[in-house]
């Protein structure tokens, strides 16, 4: 709360000075309301037996004036099941904060950092609410304008621990250097680009590691740890009229990481019910993205290849928490409600991924999307495939009209630890089609109709919708997702005596200038929920749901 104090007394100062300044802001705010419901397995847990509400929410407040701009942001938790997702979880503070000065060609921000090096496989901070990431450098950044074509950053600090507010910090210090110049070579742009990191571990994760690294010693797996970490990455755009390539490559120096089980080389030796295993390993990554459009075709082509680039503030942190970079996911996300349940999510370990996406337009009403995926770890297991098209028609007066299907394999024992080692893999294939018809400009109702078909993890689903809009204030949509034909041996093995097979969802959001207002009444399976190739599981949800977005 110090901090607070000292953000408010620095606002009241410059108080008499607002009417030369710019000040703006932006509010969100979730609320849940728990209805238990055994038959989904919304129950069980303080959310629904005790807490029944729950709510979440941001502010953030900016203010600008000679050079200054000044930036806060508070978060308040009620009771919330963000953090987690089987808890209620309560914490009020200053979420985030910073203050920056233009100083001629230098730009000096000192708080919360949010910035990246290349596409962000090096170093990433950077906030996804959904997921309740909040993974902000904690420090002091530099930004020096060399020349017109040269820009130089520098940055140290330590990483926010998202698991509580008020700018809690993980103990590992973190210090990076980025250099990325903007040139013209004839007709051909390029924006080159690199970076350095380093981070150093602080005697309390150390002496953690060591523990770990000493517990292993019957199967052989000890090593010297490394109190510091390095990591480089060289990156490129190229443009050439219709045509653009990006690449980066990353390389990090030896370093305790934690691996699963079965990619230690003596896994047989080590007892299944450990749950941490550490090796010592350099890490590596190679990612490219070649783009060509002209009228009426637009291909592109996207490949990584990853080797053990763990980028996390410690040895010690798992899942969400500690993650001090992004890998660009190669697939594409799809937003269709029953293909989104299956996303596959980055791999830092191993992964060997492919997309090729090829857009055909032969006229301005009409055109088509075909995509093909492949994802294999490095030893060649399979990951994921995926064989999509679509079509796109709007030549009917008031009509628009989306088709296609997509073919899937995809890992469930590797990406969600379900499934088994005989059976790793789901099959499923899925049409969809949608339809718009439009009564006039401002009036419209949509129709969406998917079928999943598949007979590994939940089976069969049919998921529809509806959804009139008036534009530019009100949205109403009622949807179901049905359980058509359940996977028997899955749902006893998880304890379900008698799952319902429907999953309905009421939705209404009405907006007004800057203001937008949604309820909705919720029933849903539990799953797995991905923003930008990061998962994380989720349990079902049974009640409602409200949300308020404001800015000023």
């Amino acid at each position: 709360m110090k901090n607070i104090a000292f953000l408010f007394l620095m606002v009241c100062i410059s108080g008499s000075l607002w009417a030369q300044g710019t000040f703006s802001g932006d509010l969100m705010m979730n609320m849940n309301f728990f209805q238990r419901d055994e038959s989904i397995k919304a129950s069980g847990n303080a959310l629904y037996d005790n807490a029944l509400s729950g709510s979440e929410g941001w502010l953030d407040l900016r203010y600008s004036i000679n050079g200054f701009t000044f930036f806060a942001r508070a978060d308040a938790f009620d009771n919330s099941n963000l953090k987690n997702p089987v808890a209620p979880s309560t914490d009020f503070g200053l979420g985030a904060w910073s203050i920056s000065k233009e100083v001629g060609d230098l730009n000096i921000t000192v708080g919360s950092i949010y910035d990246q090096v290349g596409s962000g496989i090096l170093f990433r901070s950077y906030e996804d609410r959904g997921l309740l990431i909040d993974n902000a450098l904690m420090g002091i950044e530099l930004k020096y304008k060399l020349t017109n074509n040269i820009m130089l950053k520098g940055f140290t600090g330590q990483q926010k621990n998202n698991n509580q507010v008020n700018n809690v910090r993980y103990a590992p210090v973190i210090k990076g250097f980025n250099a990325e110049g903007d040139f013209n070579v004839g007709k051909v742009h390029i924006l080159p680009g690199i970076g350095v990191l380093n981070r150093t571990l602080d005697q309390t994760s150390m002496l953690a590691v060591t523990s770990t690294i000493t517990a292993q010693a019957a199967e052989n797996l000890q090593f010297y740890p490394r109190y510091n970490t390095y990591a480089f990455s060289a990156y490129n755009t190229l443009t050439y009229k219709n045509f653009s390539w990006y690449v980066e490559g990353a390389y990090k120096t030896h370093e305790a990481i934690n691996v699963p089980g079965y990619d230690v080389p003596n896994a047989a030796a080590i007892d299944s019910a450990q749950s941490t295993m550490l090796i010592d390993k350099p890490g590596n990554v190679e990612y490219t993205s070649i783009n060509y459009g002209k009228k009426g075709i637009a291909l592109s082509l996207t490949g990584k290849r990853t080797q053990d680039f763990v980028m996390r503030t410690s040895p010690n942190e798992t899942l969400l928490n500690g993650m001090m970079n992004w890998q660009p996911i190669v697939a594409v996300l799809r937003p269709e409600r029953l293909m989104a349940r299956y996303t596959p999510a980055s791999q830092d370990i191993s992964e060997m991924a492919g997309t090729a996406n090829l857009t055909l337009s032969p006229n301005d009403v009409t055109n088509f999307t075909l995509t093909y995926t492949h994802i294999n770890t490095l030893d060649n297991h399979e990951l994921y495939r995926e064989a999509y098209v679509d079509g796109f028609y709007q030549g009917l007066k008031s009509w628009i009209f989306q088709g296609g299907v997509q073919y899937m394999e995809y890992n469930i024992l590797a990406y969600q630890s379900e499934g088994t080692n005989n059976n790793p893999i789901v099959y499923a294939l899925t049409p969809f089609a949608d339809i718009t018809y439009r009564f006039t400009e401002k009036r419209s109702l949509r129709a969406e109709v998917q079928y999943m078909y598949t007979q590994q993890d939940w089976g069969s689903w049919l998921f529809a919708l509806l959804e009139y809009d008036i534009a530019p204030k009100w949205s109403f949509t009622v949807s179901d997702m049905i359980n058509t034909a359940p996977n028997k041996n899955l749902l006893e093995n998880r304890n379900y005596a008698n799952p319902p097979n429907n999953y309905y969802n009421i939705f209404v959001a009405y907006t007004k200038g800057p203001h937008r207002f949604s309820l909705a009444y919720v029933k849903q399976v539990d799953g797995i929920n991905c923003s930008g190739g990061v998962c994380r599981y989720e349990p079902a949800f049974s009640g409602v749901k409200a949300t308020l977005t404001s800015s000023f």
